[in-house]
């Protein structure tokens, strides 16, 4: 009889069969539960296909599952959409753990004690941060000004250029703003993980490492950060996530053949 696959979610330190309370992924149906091996255990799910799409429903299950785990165990999660490719998966899990024994190991050591914190920092009024580039910048302010009253087809490079110098502008106050608010952050937080800042916006799209006995001093950084800049900028503050930005176990199949 072939063995349905199985969809992982993470990687715990744990010799024991268990089941989590958790919705499984997809129409798989069955529990989430471990497979061992050594001391190692992936927490996985049967799986009917092998192939997932990046919809909100599938990517909520991933998530909520390892978030479950994340309440009793240290954990390494992996990447969404992993599912085993042969006819016999927990064959092929228990290789896995075996083959990346020590290095699995080494991260959850690295994970232990630690939780992921999130810090999203917008400008609170667009077009006052626009005034004041055009106010702190003569080239600027010289161009602007010189393009008044004139046409767009007339203009057209001119325009184009002024756009440019302004995107440059607000690069340099944005990495400004950003330094002056991650570094009271950093001599807290273990690591720090600097993601892109999405739209004009964004000033910090930040990630942290942090030991779980420093987070009430990381959580009164943050309120002191909102006292500093909070007629400036709207802070979004992400407290006790998996390790998302920090670890990312990708699996090879093909490796392990």
């Amino acid at each position: 009889m072939v063995e349905m696959s199985k969809y992982l979610y993470c990687i715990i330190p744990c010799s024991d069969n268990r089941t989590f309370d958790a919705d499984v992924i997809g129409n798989g149906g069955g529990v989430v539960h471990t497979v061992c091996h050594q001391d190692l255990a992936v927490v996985v799910s049967d799986s009917p296909v092998r192939q997932y799409e990046s919809t909100r429903r599938n990517m909520m299950a991933h998530e909520k599952a390892i978030e479950r785990v994340m309440k009793e165990f240290t954990l390494l999660p992996v990447r969404f959409g992993t599912v085993t490719d042969s006819t016999s998966p927990v064959h092929d899990i228990q290789k896995l753990l075996g083959s990346r024994f020590a290095e699995f190991e080494k991260l959850l050591r690295d994970m232990g004690g630690k939780v992921e914190l999130g810090l999203k920092a917008f400008w609170r009024d667009e077009k006052t941060i626009f005034e004041e580039i055009v106010a702190e910048n003569t080239d600027i302010r010289r161009l602007r000004n010189s393009l008044s009253g004139k046409s767009p087809e007339a203009t057209h490079f001119d325009r184009i250029r002024l756009g440019e110098m302004v995107k440059e502008a607000l690069n340099r106050k944005r990495a400004g703003e950003a330094a002056r608010i991650l570094q009271p952050l950093r001599r807290v937080a273990h690591s720090v993980r600097e993601n892109e800042a999405l739209g004009d916006r964004m000033v910090v799209n930040a990630a942290f490492l942090v030991d779980r006995s420093k987070e009430p001093e990381f959580d009164q950084a943050v309120s002191k950060l909102d006292e500093q800049f909070g007629e400036r900028l709207v802070l979004k503050y992400i407290g006790l996530a998996p390790p998302y930005n920090f670890v990312n176990i990708v699996v090879d199949w093909k490796e392990l053949s």
